[in-house]
C-alpha cells in the first residue's frame, strides 16, 4: 500500500551508522558503541525481593492504572535527592515520571517546538536528542564548546542572532558525547542568559551521579530565578535501564503542560516499575550501590585512557572525563571515522563516529568510545584493535 505519511517522515531516515552498529550484537564484537551500563552491576536479587514485596503488599495497586504524574513516594524521593545534591528546591509535585529521560526530550519537543523553531545546543551534542527534537521540524544552532562547556560569548551571540529561539539543550555533567563537565561560572551564566532572553533550558542530567573524581557541582537550575530551566533525570544509569523510568522536573505550571502532552502519548509510566524502584530505595542503600558502580567505571575509564595513550597515534586529542560513560577522540584531519568503523568491524570492534553528534556540520575525524559496558581486558584489547587499524 502507498501510505500517505506525515511530512515529518520525509526527514526521518535510517542512519547508516545505526545499520552498521547492528553488527555489534554479535558476541565476538567488542563494542564501545552504546551508552550501556554494566549488566553484572544490576542489583538483581534486591530488585527481585523489592518486586515480591510490592506484589505481596500492594499487588492490586501495582498492576492497576495510575496517575500521569507518577507514583507519589517516588516523586518525593527524587525531589529530595535533587535538592540535596544539586541545590534545587523541588517538591514531589514538581516531578513527572517519564519512560526514561529520552521521553522527557520527546515531550519537550512536543511542548515547545513548532515547525522552524530554533534549538540552541552544544556542539557536539547527544544524538538521540537531535532525533527527538528534529521530529518536530526544528532548526538547530550549534554553540561551540570547550573544556568548560558552552562558550558563553558565542551563546549570547547566537541568542542575539536568534531572538525567537525556543530551547537551549545542554548536558552539563559528563556530557554525551564528549564527557566534559561545565564549570560553575558557565552554569551561572547560562541561567542568567536564559532569564535575560526568556528562553527555556532543558538541563539533561543522566550521568550526574557517576562522578569518579573532583567535586559535585550544583545544577544550572539552582541559579534559576525565572523558572525557565527544566531538569531531566533517570534511573537507567544508577539502577537499571530496563524499567525505563526517568523524570522531568520544573515549575508547577510547566509540569502541568507536560502532563497534558504525556496523557496523549501513553497516559502513564509503568505503575509496578515505579513502585518496585520506590520499594528498592526504601529497603536498600542506593548510595552503597552507586559507590560500587563508580569504582568499577572509574577503573574502566582509566584502562581506556591508558590504552588510548598507548595504542592510538600521538597526534590525537582526547577528553579525560571526571565521570560519566564516554571518551571523545579527535583524530588527524585526514581520518574519516565512518570508513574507520567499517574497517574496525572486520576486526570485531566498534565505536560511534563523531558525525552523528553534530546536527548541522561535519567532523568526520571524531569518534566516541563508551567504557562502562566492557570488562577491562576487553577494553584494552578493543582499543588496541582500533589502534592497529589506524596504523595500517
Amino acid at each position: 500500500m502507498d501510505y500517505n505519511y506525515a511530512r515529518r517522515m520525509a526527514d526521518m531516515k535510517a542512519s547508516e551508522i545505526r545499520e552498521l552498529l547492528k553488527l555489534t550484537e554479535k558476541p565476538e564484537v567488542i563494542s564501545f558503541a552504546g551508552g550501556l551500563p554494566a549488566p553484572e552491576l544490576f542489583p538483581i536479587e534486591e530488585i527481585k525481593k523489592a518486586n515480591n514485596h510490592v506484589l505481596d503488599h500492594n499487588g492490586g495497586q501495582a498492576l492497576q492504572y495510575s496517575t500521569t504524574e507518577g507514583y507519589g513516594p517516588l516523586r518525593k524521593w527524587i525531589a529530595q535527592r535533587m535538592n540535596a545534591q544539586l541545590g534545587t528546591s523541588f517538591d514531589g509535585d514538581d516531578i513527572m515520571m517519564t519512560n526514561g529521560s529520552q521521553q522527557a526530550l520527546d515531550l519537550s519537543g512536543k511542548l515547545f517546538l513548532d515547525e522552524g523553531d530554533v534549538v540552541l545546543c552544544e556542539s557536539p551534542t547527544y544524538l538521540a536528542a537531535i532525533s527527538a527534537f528534529k521530529a518536530y521540524g526544528c532548526r538547530f544552532v550549534e554553540v561551540p564548546t570547550d573544556e568548560e562547556g558552552m562558550m558563553i560569548p558565542e551563546l549570547e551571540h547566537a541568542l542575539k542572532a536568534e531572538p525567537d529561539a525556543k530551547l537551549i539543550y545542554v548536558i552539563p555533567n559528563f556530557q554525551n558525547p564528549t564527557g566534559r563537565t561545565w564549570s560553575l561560572n558557565r552554569r551561572q551564566k547560562l541561567a542568567e542568559l536564559s532569564a535575560a532572553y526568556n528562553v527555556a533550558v532543558i538541563e539533561d542530567n543522566p550521568y550526574g551521579e557517576l562522578r569518579y573524581e573532583g567535586s559535585f557541582l550544583p545544577s544550572i537550575k539552582s541559579f534559576d530565578r525565572t523558572g525557565n530551566i527544566i531538569c531531566t533525570g533517570t534511573f537507567s544509569k544508577i539502577l537499571c535501564p530496563g524499567y525505563r523510568i526517568g523524570w522531568i522536573a520544573g515549575e508547577a505550571e510547566v509540569i502541568r503542560k507536560y502532563v497534558l502532552v504525556k496523557q496523549g502519548v501513553d497516559l502513564q509510566c509503568s505503575t509496578i516499575a515505579q513502585m518496585v524502584i520506590s520499594a528498592y530505595l526504601e529497603q536498600y542503600d542506593i548510595d552503597t550501590h552507586i559507590r560500587k558502580i563508580r569504582e568499577v567505571y572509574r577503573k574502566r575509564r582509566d584502562v581506556a585512557l591508558d590504552a588510548v595513550n598507548r595504542f592510538f597515534p600521538s597526534d590525537i586529542k582526547y577528553t579525560k572525563p571526571e565521570g560519566g560513560l564516554f571518551l571523545w577522540i579527535e583524530l588527524n584531519d585526514a581520518v574519516d571515522t565512518v570508513a574507520l568503523l567499517e574497517k574496525c568491524l572486520e576486526y570485531n570492534v566498534a565505536f560511534v563516529p563523531g558525525n552523528s553528534f553534530y546536527p548541522n556540520r561535519n567532523k568526520p575525524n571524531t569518534l566516541r568510545i563508551n567504557f562502562s559496558n566492557m570488562p577491562e581486558d576487553r577494553i584494552e584489547e578493543g582499543i588496541a584493535r582500533i589502534g592497529q587499524v589506524l596504523d595500517v
